[in-house]
């Protein structure tokens, strides 16, 4: 889910209904392009244009759909792996990557589609639109209200860990929530009559972001390395209409070894109803870097999957992978709709059951 607050401006728009129409004569702005400087803003625009309810808003029909996901597949290279990166680099990328989307998109579907796009992101991005540059510009905010907003935004991030979650102890996880809570009404309380009746004028139509469920990229095709345990590795795109479960792993990690039967259960038992799994072994030791190793491993396991033996870790690094083991839900259209890291049954969780259910509801997609 797109965990922002659209609600910004629940309020606002509504107080601001009336003023739509006395600001109808005037042009519509135009958005510019989020600067990766503007660290008080969430970044969505990648997230957005995942989301099938956005794509049938931009009006991507079956017609385009190919050149759509090409483009897609180009921004997910870079995107996805930035995940892992420092925030300010992450932010780089990812800004990068927004400005190649937009372009593309621009080619295709033309400016008005594009200038939609932006009012997309920016009701996605709450509250926060009032640090945006753009927006601050078109609302004529003064350098005391810019100020005044600054300060607030950075009381609720300061909060907040460096990738943006709050602290892990439950009375940090609710001063962070309050405060975020309470972002809202403050910011509003800064702008003016005149803002606040020009603020809902640059949302266009209400759109729900924050029900949007697709918001990953699509999967990164497998990469083959010439090892392979089983006959043959299939690619993600020939399994287009099934739910694929990708998961990492290396053989001697005793963790790893703990999901196994689960593994195996998943084949047996879901395979039948449209659901593949496919094991990616990377290796961290000598003997996980043997092939024959490898494949007498699974061999022993009894595993009935194909097993892509990733020996130099390209796959790992283009899924932006960090840990042993990792699991990947991709749902029938190749997105990436879940990821659990870690045994799926430590301490009491419920990884396989979460997993289980997800591929459920993906299936009946």
């Amino acid at each position: 889910m797109l965990r922002v607050a659209i609600r910004l401006i629940a309020g606002v728009i509504a107080y601001g209904c009336l003023a739509a129409g006395l600001l109808a004569a005037e042009a519509l702005p135009r958005f510019s392009q989020l600067p990766a400087e503007a660290e008080r803003v969430p970044q969505n625009l990648l997230r957005l244009v995942h989301a099938p309810e956005v794509q049938r808003e931009l009006g991507i029909s079956e017609a385009n759909r190919d050149e759509f996901e090409t483009l897609l597949r180009e921004v997910d290279r870079e995107w996805w792996p930035a995940r892992i990166l420092p925030p300010a680099e992450q932010r780089r990328v990812v800004a990068a990557q927004e400005a190649k989307l937009m372009a593309g998109l621009e080619v295709t579907l033309g400016a008005d589609t594009i200038e939609r796009l932006r009012q997309l992101e920016l009701q996605s991005q709450g509250v926060r639109v009032l640090a945006r540059p753009d927006v601050r510009e078109i609302l004529k905010l003064n350098s005391s209200q810019t100020t005044q907003l600054d300060t607030l935004f950075e009381e609720t991030d300061q909060l907040a860990e460096p990738a943006g979650k709050p602290k892990a102890d439950p009375e940090a996880i609710e001063a962070f929530q309050k405060a975020t809570s309470g972002e809202q009404a403050k910011a509003v309380a800064i702008l003016s009559p005149v803002q606040l009746k020009k603020l809902p004028t640059l949302f266009g139509d209400t759109f729900e972001t924050a029900k949007l469920r697709r918001i990953y990229p699509l999967a990164p095709e497998l990469i083959p390395s010439g090892h392979l345990f089983g006959d043959q590795l299939p690619t993600l795109r020939s399994l287009r209409g099934k739910v694929v479960l990708v998961h990492f792993y290396a053989y001697q990690c005793h963790n790893c070894v703990a999901n196994f039967d689960i593994y195996k259960r998943w084949t047996a038992e879901l395979r039948d109803r449209g659901v593949e799994v496919i094991g990616i072994q990377t290796p961290e030791t000598a003997n996980e870097r043997d092939p024959a190793k490898v494949i007498g491993s699974a061999e022993q396991q009894g595993f009935q999957f194909p097993v892509l033996i990733d020996l130099e870790s390209e796959n790992w690094k283009a899924w932006g992978n960090t840990m042993w083991p990792t699991v990947y839900v991709v749902d029938k259209n190749g997105y990436i709709r879940f990821w659990w890291q870690g045994e799926l049954n430590w301490q009491g969780a419920t990884g396989d059951q979460q997993i289980e259910s997800l591929v459920d509801a993906l299936l009946k997609e």
